[in-house]
C-alpha cells in the first residue's frame, strides 16, 4: 500500500523535527513527497536557514513560510505582524493556498493545547490548520489560490498523560503542562528506525541548540536517552468534514 502524501504545519523552525519528524523521515524514505509549512519567522532569517537543512535532512523539501513574526521575537520577520495578531482570514487563506498547491492526502499539525508547552503560536497555528483543512475542499473559499484540494485526514501532534513524568525528567516541569488522556490517541508511531535523521533535524537548528531550548536539551542526552524519549510519535485523527462517513441522523 503506497505511504500518504504528507504536509505539515507547525508554528516555528525546530517545531517540525520535535513534533513529527520520524514520521516525515518514515513517509520520505518511502517514497512519499513530503513538505513542511511554518508559520513564523522571514526568509532569509537564520532560523529560516537552519530550517532548510533540517528539512534537507528529512527529505521534506524545501521551507514554505507563511512569513509571520514569532509571538515572543519581534525581528523573527522585520515589519510583519506576528503571527497571532493578523487577521485570521489572511493566515487561513495562506495555507489554503500551500494545501491546494501540494495536494497533500494527509496532514499534520499541533494539537489543540499545541504541544506540551502550549505556546501561543502553536495554539494559534493548531486553529489556522484546522480551519485551512476544512477551507482548501471548498471552491467558494479563496478560488484565486488554486483547484480546491480535501486531504483526507488531518493529524494533531500530541503527548499521551502516560508519556510526560518521563519527559518532564527531561526538559523539566515548566515546559511539560499540556498532555491528553491516553484513550484520545489514535495513532501511536514507532519512529526508532528514523531516529537518527530525526535527532540529526533537530539539531540542525543551531541557535536554538546554542540557547538552551530543547534541541539544546536534546543535543546534551546520550543516544539511549533519545531513543527512550523521542523515538515514539503520538497523533489524534482529526477527519475533515469531507471526508467523514454518510449518516442518516445525529449519533455520538
Amino acid at each position: 500500500m503506497p505511504v500518504p502524501s504528507l504536509l505539515a504545519v507547525f508554528a516555528h523552525p525546530d517545531d517540525e523535527s520535535l513534533s513529527a519528524g520520524g514520521v516525515l523521515a518514515r513517509h520520505a524514505s518511502a517514497g512519499a513527497r513530503t513538505a513542511v509549512v511554518t508559520a513564523t519567522w522571514g526568509a532569509g532569517t537564520p532560523r529560516a536557514r537552519e530550517l532548510a537543512e533540517a528539512l534537507r535532512i528529512l527529505g521534506a523539501g524545501s521551507p514554505r513560510m507563511l512569513g509571520f513574526a514569532d509571538a515572543r521575537v519581534p525581528r523573527s520577520a522585520p515589519g510583519c505582524p506576528r503571527f497571532r495578531d493578523a487577521p485570521l482570514d489572511e493566515a487561513v487563506r495562506g495555507l489554503v493556498a500551500h494545501i491546494r498547491e501540494f495536494r497533500p492526502d494527509i496532514m499534520v499539525t499541533h494539537d489543540a493545547y499545541g504541544g506540551l508547552p502550549g505556546h501561543p503560536d502553536h495554539v494559534h497555528t493548531h486553529r489556522v490548520t484546522v480551519l485551512a483543512a476544512q477551507a482548501a475542499g471548498l471552491e467558494q473559499f479563496y478560488p484565486d489560490t488554486g483547484t480546491p484540494w480535501q486531504p483526507r485526514a488531518l493529524y494533531l501532534a500530541t503527548h499521551p498523560h502516560s508519556a510526560v513524568p518521563a519527559l518532564r525528567d527531561v526538559i523539566g516541569a515548566r515546559k511539560a503542562r499540556f498532555s491528553v488522556p491516553d484513550e484520545h490517541v489514535t495513532a501511536t508511531v514507532d519512529v526508532g528506525p528514523w531516529m537518527e535523521q530525526k535527532i540529526a533535524a533537530v539539531l540542525a537548528h543551531r541557535s536554538e541548540v546554542e540557547r538552551g531550548a530543547l534541541p539544546g536539551v536534546i543535543a546534551g542526552l546520550s543516544p539511549d536517552e533519545r531513543k527512550r524519549l523521542f523515538a515514539t510519535e503520538w497523533y489524534i485523527r482529526h477527519v475533515p468534514v469531507a471526508a467523514a462517513p454518510r449518516q442518516t441522523e445525529l449519533t455520538t
